[in-house]
């Protein structure tokens, strides 16, 4: 046109400049060339990909048609996700035959063959090189060594609170949850949808974004953010403007590390208890919960403190100089213990295989037995609401205190070495002030010894967990030991509600959408009305007591743009979720500042 025509096309460049700067944004314009003379027909603003979104908020700026606010806005927190995570080829996925679909727990694009148990997984990975999909009814704690070395992850059970959505969701690992029309036999080690039966080693690919399986392999792009300055840019600015900060929950260094380069600006959350599931700790935690006395269990924690305090100085290394809230333990025990039907089955088997064969080894048949008998005394009608966080570290001290020495040990060598450690140790399941008042001052005593012993001073903090609505009303009180609050808005939803978590996702939560009792899942999108009030009172009382007190929330909502929304209205510092949730967590809390400015 340039060549043919170069005063129309001259012209047309000046219009279309005109027309990009009035409305301020990229256009899509329709004109034609009459007898040598140009005509404009139309025009409206460009639809674009996730990628050229972010391209053109920030030339734009750079152009000074729009300002920082604006670009932000114009961004949506889907296209940065979409952005972010492994997607299928859009061609290949044309031709996939779905095998079935359920709940989109953690997105990204995943394939793998597939195996049913988490040893097998490690194997199979570890030993043979293979990408794998876990393939599950459900995951416990104890799958969590497969669940990080499988590719993707399918259950037929549990929704978006799930464990192995929860888990998945940290490290970034695709995840489709409740494929209620998969049928999974664990004993022959089949995956039946519909009329295909896969066996393991069979491939599979899973898209956690969209909550779908497909047969076979399907081509996967994986996507940098090093590779998007544009995004880097955008984010930058996001930061600028958003009042709440975002960290993101870790348990080990090489989470610490993602979320650092992902633009964490702290740890909300890391789990001690996972770091107990490793093969080699295993066995000293069963050790522990099966000493009959203080002394042995003392002893058992005198074995695992080192592995402890090497996890955390890896994390406040990864950390230097940005503050990590470290919980501690507070899963029931009987989840470190295999279960008791497991139990009987083996001592079972050899019982009955000693009396066909006398050469039989029935030498841990003593250990089996005692462990059942200590399974059977830990067992709770729901474990859930049962001898777990601040209940078992007064029941059972001996664990939280190894912990804060583990961290306090760790925090010292890591500010010797010249770095700065900001540890904030959580103490879990608060319900009333006098569980803090009776194990927290145990526990600074033991941070004060450490300090001494090393000769070093470190910053730190004892705060709690606000997941029981009675926590949340007494928050005044609460406040006058604890130094910062965290939510932990699954559980806090869960007993506000009354629901059972996986039961109703499984059950009932979706027809309650669907015929309007609930306008959207309560354990996906913050309850606004009642768990949101709840938090609303919690910061105000807490903050009437102890006006420097820190706020966040480490629950799953941390990563939702609307949850991330009620958290800056209501006076959050920060808000905490999964590495991978970071860019996208940052992006609202900058689009949350610009639509409801704090006074």
């Amino acid at each position: 046109m340039k060549n043919v025509m170069e005063a129309v096309y001259n012209q047309f460049m000046d219009i279309t400049k005109k027309l990009e700067n009035h409305y301020r944004d990229m256009q899509d314009v329709e004109f034609t060339i009459e007898h040598g003379k140009l005509w404009m027909l139309q025009t409206r603003n460009g639809k674009r990909t996730a990628d050229s979104a972010v391209k053109i908020a920030v030339q734009m700026v750079n152009e000074g048609l729009i300002s920082k606010e604006e670009a932000v806005k114009r961004v949506t927190t889907k296209q940065i996700d979409a952005l972010l995570h492994p997607q299928f080829d859009p061609a290949a996925l044309k031709k996939a035959k779905v095998l079935t679909s359920g709940v989109n727990a953690s997105p990204g694009a995943a394939i793998g063959q597939i195996y049913f148990d988490a040893d097998t997984v490690v194997e199979m990975h570890n030993e043979h090189k293979q990408d794998c999909i876990m393939v599950r009814p459900f995951t416990k704690p104890d799958d969590v060594h497969g669940m990080l070395s499988a590719n993707g992850i399918l259950t037929s059970e549990g929704g978006a609170t799930s464990h192995a959505a929860v888990v998945a969701r940290q490290f970034g690992v695709p995840c489709v949850v409740g494929a209620s029309t998969a049928v999974i036999d664990m004993e022959k080690k089949t995956l039946t949808c519909g009329d295909v039966v896969l066996k393991e080693g069979d491939w599979i690919s899973v898209d956690g974004t969209t909550g779908k399986a497909y047969e076979g392999k399907i081509a996967v792009v994986t996507p940098n953010i090093e590779d998007m300055p544009e995004l880097n840019t955008l984010l930058t600015w996001a930061d600028e403007i958003a009042d709440l900060q975002v960290w993101a929950n870790a348990d080990y260094p090489r989470d610490a590390r993602r979320a650092r380069s992902f633009g964490a600006k702290g740890i909300g959350l890391c789990r001690t208890e996972h770091m107990f599931f490793e093969t080699e700790r295993l066995p000293i935690v069963q050790r522990m919960i099966l000493s009959k006395d203080s002394a042995g269990r003392e002893a058992a924690c005198d074995e695992l403190l080192h592995f402890q305090r090497s996890d955390f100085d890896g994390i406040f290394e990864s950390m230097s100089g940005f503050p990590v809230i470290i919980r501690l333990m507070d899963p029931p025990l009987h989840e470190f213990l295999p279960s008791a039907d497991e139990l009987k089955e083996k001592i079972l088997t050899l019982k009955v295989s000693s009396e066909y064969d006398k050469n039989v080894d029935l030498s841990e048949l003593p250990e089996l037995e005692t462990m059942l008998a200590a399974v059977e005394a830990l067992h709770e009608s729901n474990p859930m609401m049962g001898l777990r966080g601040v209940r078992l570290s007064i029941h059972f001290p001996e664990v939280v205190k190894m912990q804060v020495r583990a961290i306090m040990e760790a925090a010292c060598d890591n500010k010797l070495r010249g770095l700065d450690p900001h540890p904030e140790i959580m103490i879990p399941l608060t319900g009333t002030v006098n569980e803090l008042k009776y194990i927290q001052p145990q526990l600074e005593e033991i941070a004060k010894t450490v300090m001494a012993e090393k000769g070093v001073e470190v910053d730190y903090m004892f705060g709690t967990m606000i997941e029981i609505p009675r926590a949340a009303v007494t928050a005044g009180e609460i406040a006058e030991v604890a130094q910062f609050f965290s939510f932990g808005t699954n559980d806090l939803t869960q007993m506000t509600f009354g629901y059972s978590r996986d039961d109703a996702e499984r059950s009932f939560l979706a027809e309650y959408v669907d015929k309007g009792i609930l306008t959207e899942n309560p354990f996906q999108h913050l309850d606004r009305k009642g768990v949101g009030e709840l938090m609303r009172h919690a910061i105000a009382e807490g903050r009437k007591t102890r006006p420097d007190l820190k706020v966040g929330i480490c629950g799953e909502h941390g990563g939702d743009p609307s949850s991330i929304e009620w958290c800056h209205v209501i006076g959050n510092n920060y808000v905490s979720c999964s590495p991978f949730r970071v860019p996208v967590a940052r992006l609202a809390a900058a689009q949350a500042a610009i639509d409801n400015p704090r006074k």
